[in-house]
């Protein structure tokens, strides 16, 4: 019944003009009690507690064709033994270790481990420049700090200050874990039981510092109740997600990132396994072996394996089918949004459709999985309708740093295309007059680490101020259209979201990266780079020659595809609002040359003074003083 209800919900909408805010506030409801012991390290052992022999995480055999599961025993007397270990180095409650390395196994381990040793841990990405790293050890006075490889080891000796004072810094390839190990030797467990008895949910569990788009980054301090109270709440709010023992996630994402790290605890805190892909370039191998049944994503992933499957298609009848199929797929979801449900023809092309399509895109993901989690920016109703019509849903959220990774989220029961979904549980949601998101809740993080005048003005009467735009429809499903700091004031005093453009545009395949530009100026245009991966199969699809970018960017043919692509684009938005000019760059937008953050935002001033010269090229010169 409550499907029906929100389906019906969801076709009046399409019909109801859009307004700027139907309500003001929602909550997310409470579903589970969290007691002040139930930390981090308290909730995993429970869950091994419950089920011993039953496998809680995979690991990669040597061969690497293969998984070995790691039963919870198991699991727990490794973390036992690092924690020893942790202790026996000398690190105190309190104390901060930092991690830097690609997503694997150990970093779970240590996570946990050091958790239990009452420790805090503090992420560092490993493509952290050496000023970034030096910020991060100073400010979190890091004690140990493991990397993965020696190369990275030379980088924090290069970042170490005179401040560092006695950091240890040890490298996975070179034996880490053997050498905390081997300080365990004189550390009884018991000590390790007495310091996770002393913890509450008011510690600290971790400092993650935001990779940011500007300047150094900050310090977001987390407690083990941020964690815990939305994993215990959420294994109620998306129990079909991890909280059985089908439940199988393949991280691959960043363990840096605080979303990958959230669901590192929801996993190990269900029923289901955990396992992880170090080297991306393994993934395709690591998902049809792993078969997981969900998995955490960006919508970048989501259209590049669109685009790569309509490329392959390439041309005439397979080409011809593949569009069939699409559509049928978005028609199909539509259809489950309606009191009605898909008529009987509908069902049948669906089902010739997934024989002839769908199977071998649901192959490309392991064949098992049902849900994608997605956040880190819109997907589109489209893809949206494309994916749920294929037999994967994706569960699009909404979150920050500060908010433990999800704030509002789509769920397998109530979902609604478009939308970044309802509040998740516990969670408070309120739009202020500007029209900006506030959040309230036991997951908001508790400040700022060093950096109490910045944490105090980012809330308003106890209400966290996102710096993101957006409104709540009737059924409270939240809506973002923008970010307040990124909004573009034209010259006539236009304001003009950047997302509504940029990320219709990168649904291309040609596309790779989007900027729009017209703060104070007559009107809007966009910085556009194009997708070096998708080229070749673009040009080939459509009788054109090999080129390279720079040729491409010139040519008239791709040229004509981008300006189709703007214009549609365009029609989503009002006149004042759309594109009319676009520069091509022959440079795409990388974290290597500065351009993007570690978790794939454009780092918009980097670009805009980098670029200044093309932008002004697009108005015939800089902005008149009078503008400034």
């Amino acid at each position: 019944m409550l499907e029906d209800t929100l389906a019906q919900a969801s076709a009046a909408e399409e019909d109801q003009p859009k307004t700027t805010t139907e309500v003001l506030e929602w909550h997310g409801p409470v579903l589970e009690k969290t007691e002040m012991h139930m930390t981090i390290p308290w909730m995993i052992r429970r869950r091994i507690q419950r089920s011993p022999k039953a496998p809680i995480i995979a690991r990669k055999t040597q061969m690497g064709a293969n998984w070995r599961n790691i039963s919870g025993v198991e699991f727990l007397e490794e973390v036992n033994t690092v924690a020893r270990g942790l202790i026996g180095m000398g690190l105190e409650r309190g104390d901060a270790i930092a991690i830097m390395s690609h997503t694997r196994y150990e970093w779970t381990l240590l996570d946990v481990a050091a958790w239990s040793a009452g420790l805090v841990v503090v992420p560092i990405y490993e493509t952290s420049s050496v000023d970034q790293v030096a910020h991060i050890l100073q400010d979190a006075q890091v004690k140990l700090i493991v990397v993965e490889t020696m190369i990275l080891a030379q980088l924090v000796q290069a970042a170490r200050t005179s401040s560092s004072g006695s950091l240890k810094v040890l490298s996975l390839d070179n034996s880490a874990l053997l050498k905390i190990t081997a300080a365990a030797q004189d550390v009884p467990l018991s000590e390790v039981e007495a310091r996770i008895e002393a913890m509450t949910i008011a510690d600290l569990a971790t400092i993650v510092y935001t990779s940011g788009t500007t300047g150094l980054p900050k310090g977001v301090e987390l407690s083990h109740g941020n964690f815990t109270v939305l994993a215990h709440n959420g294994h109620s709010w998306m129990g079909e997600v991890a909280n059985h023992k089908r439940s199988r996630l393949l991280l691959f994402l960043p363990l840096a990132h605080v979303y990958a790290r959230f669901l590192e605890v929801f996993q190990l805190t269900g029923q289901g396994i955990l396992a992880h892909t170090p080297n991306i370039k393994n993934l395709l191998t690591d998902l049809e072996s792993f078969r997981p049944s969900y998995l955490l994503g960006v919508p970048r992933v989501l259209e590049k394996i669109y685009n790569s499957a309509e490329q392959a298609a390439s041309s005439g009848m397979k080409l011809k089918t593949f569009r069939w199929a699409v559509a049928t797929a978005i028609a199909y979801s539509k259809a489950l949004d309606t009191a009605e449900g898909p008529s009987k023809t509908l069902r049948a092309q669906h089902r010739l459709a997934d024989i002839l399509v769908y199977r071998k895109l649901k192959d490309l993901l392991g064949g098992n999985c049902k849900y994608v989690v997605s956040g880190g920016g819109p997907l589109g109703e489209r893809l949206g309708h494309f994916y749920r019509g294929l037999g994967i849903i994706v569960l699009e959220g909404y979150g920050l740093t500060e908010t433990v990774g999800p704030l509002s989220v789509n769920t397998p029961r109530v979902s609604k295309i478009g939308t970044v979904g309802p509040p998740i549980s516990t969670v408070g949601v309120r739009i202020s007059d500007e029209g900006e998101i506030l959040v309230k809740g036991p997951t908001v993080f508790r400040g700022y680490h060093n950096m109490p005048a910045e944490t105090d003005e980012c809330f308003t009467q106890g209400w966290f101020k996102t710096g993101d735009i957006g409104y709540l429809d009737r059924d409270g499903y939240l809506r973002i259209t923008g970010r307040a700091k990124e909004l573009i004031v034209t010259a006539g005093g236009k304001n003009v979201a950047p997302a509504a453009l940029e990320d219709p545009l990168r649904a291309h395949p040609l596309v790779s990266q989007v900027v729009v530009v017209g703060d104070q100026r007559p009107f809007i245009a966009a910085l556009l780079t194009l997708d070096s991966e998708m080229l070749p199969g673009w040009l080939a699809n459509h009788g054109l020659p090999p080129m390279t970018v720079s040729e491409a960017a010139q040519h008239s043919e791709v040229l004509q595809a981008l300006h189709r692509a703007v214009e549609r684009a365009n029609e989503s938005v009002s006149r004042a609002e759309s594109i009319r000019k676009i520069t091509i760059l022959d440079t795409d937008f990388t974290e290597a040359n500065g351009f993007l953050t570690p978790s794939m935002k454009v780092k918009r001033r980097a670009v805009h003074e980098a670029f200044a010269t093309e932008i002004d090229k697009i108005y015939g010169g800089p902005i008149p003083d009078e503008n400034r």
